[in-house]
């Protein structure tokens, strides 16, 4: 994270899910590893673009999402259980992972500079705008 420059650097991402039975511990960790790829793009720089109902951004030029080069070092984290109603106790994993992504992401921010982004994607401009906000609140009045 520099807050100088509002810029985010994800290097290591934790992700622990209950996925029942892993029948094909390899093909979970990569579901897995793709929605942490996925949510990372909708958390930082993923976003429809729109003027009189049209996309202004319809091509991957103008539309950016994160490449397999961006990828971060995922931990996983299989934590296996039995679910009864699953096939052979498995349970899903494919959008599962995607869910917490943003918000943890959001929550690491928040825990390196002091300032909560409620809004996604989460760019330089918007942390730049919350630390400026962040600091105009804690000056003395009449400063």
């Amino acid at each position: 994270m520099d807050p100088e420059l509002g810029t985010v650097e994800i290097t290591k991402f934790a992700a622990a899910h209950d996925v029942g039975k892993a029948i094909n511990p390899t093909a979970v960790e990569g579901q897995i590893e793709g929605a942490v790829l996925k949510g990372l793009g909708y958390a930082l720089m993923e976003k429809c673009v729109y003027e009189n109902g049209n996309m202004r951004n319809p091509s991957f030029v103008d539309y950016k999402i994160p490449h397999s080069t961006e990828m971060v070092k995922v931990e996983n984290i299989l934590v296996e259980t039995n679910d009864a109603e699953g096939p052979f106790g498995a349970k899903g994993v494919g959008e599962p992972p995607l869910v917490p992504v943003a918000p943890a992401i959001a929550n690491a921010i928040y825990d390196a500079i002091g300032v909560r982004i409620n809004e996604l994607p989460i760019t330089p401009e918007k942390i730049e705008k919350a630390l400026k906000d962040k600091e105009s609140r804690t000056l003395p009045i009449g400063t």
